[in-house]
C-alpha cells in the first residue's frame, strides 16, 4: 500500500477519535493531522538497498526531513527561549540544509539525531523519544521492527508524552490507532499484499 493510502486511513482514525471525543473543529483538525503522520511513521525504516520496494520515494524522505526541520524551527520559536530557542532554531535549519545533499539512509539517521538533540534542549520528552525512534528505523529492514508489537508499544509510550504535553484528549488514540492502522492494511491477510509484517519480532519471524 502506497503513502498516500496510508496517510489518508491514519487520517480517517484520527476523525473518529475526534468524533468520539465529541471535538471541536479545531481539534478534529489536529486530531486528523496527527492520525494521518501516525500513519505514515511505520514507513521510516527505510533501507537504501529496497528504496525501490518501499512506500516512500528518496524525495519524498527528502521532503519530509524538510518538513521536520522546519517544525522543529516554528516549535523552537514558539515554546523556547533563549539560548534554547537558537539552538532549536539551528537544529531545524541545519536539518533543512542536510537533507539536500546526504543520502537516503544517513538523512533518516542525522534526522533522527537533530530530532533528538531538540528533543533534549527544549525538555521534550515526546520529541527525543520521536527522534530515537527515527536513529533506530534509519538502520533497520523495511517491514521489520517498526511495524512489530514493540513498535506499537514504544510509539504508544511517545503518544502519552505527546498529548500530556499539548494537553489534547485523543492524541493518545489518534496516534497508537493511526500507527495500527498502517500495520492493519500491510498484513499478509488483505488480498492485494504479497507481503506481510514480522509482527512479533524478536519473538517470531513469521510474516502475518
Amino acid at each position: 500500500m502506497n503513502g498516500t493510502a496510508h496517510m489518508a486511513i491514519g487520517a480517517g482514525t484520527g476523525f473518529i477519535v475526534a468524533n468520539s471525543f465529541g471535538s471541536g473543529p479545531g481539534i478534529t483538525a489536529t486530531l486528523v493531522a496527527i492520525g494521518g503522520v501516525s500513519g505514515l511513521i511505520p514507513d521510516l525504516d527505510i533501507d537504501g538497498k529496497l528504496s525501490n520496494k518501499v512506500t516512500f520515494s528518496p524525495k519524498m524522505i527528502r521532503a519530509v526531513a524538510q518538513i521536520i526541520g522546519c517544525l522543529m524551527m516554528v516549535y523552537s520559536y514558539l515554546e523556547g527561549s533563549g539560548k534554547e530557542q537558537w539552538l532549536g532554531i539551528g537544529y531545524g535549519a541545519g536539518m533543512m540544509i542536510l537533507a539536500s545533499f546526504i543520502t537516503q539512509r544517513r538523512m533518516l539517521m542525522i534526522t533522527g539525531i537533530g530530532v533528538t538533540a531538540c528533543g533534549w534542549q527544549l525538555n521534550e520528552t515526546w520529541l527525543w523519544l520521536l527522534g530515537i525512534f527515527i536513529l533506530i528505523a534509519s538502520f533497520v529492514s523495511h517491514r521489520s521492527y517498526t511495524h512489530s508489537v514493540l513498535g506499537i508499544i514504544y510509539y504508544g509510550i511517545m503518544a502519552q508524552y505527546l498529548e500530556s504535553s499539548l494537553m489534547i484528549d485523543g492524541v493518545f488514540e489518534a496516534c497508537v490507532i493511526g500507527y495500527v492502522s498502517h500495520l492493519i492494511a500491510d498484513m499478509k491477510i488483505l488480498p492485494f499484499n504479497k507481503r506481510g509484517i514480522k509482527l512479533f519480532l524478536p519473538l517470531s519471524s513469521k510474516e502475518i
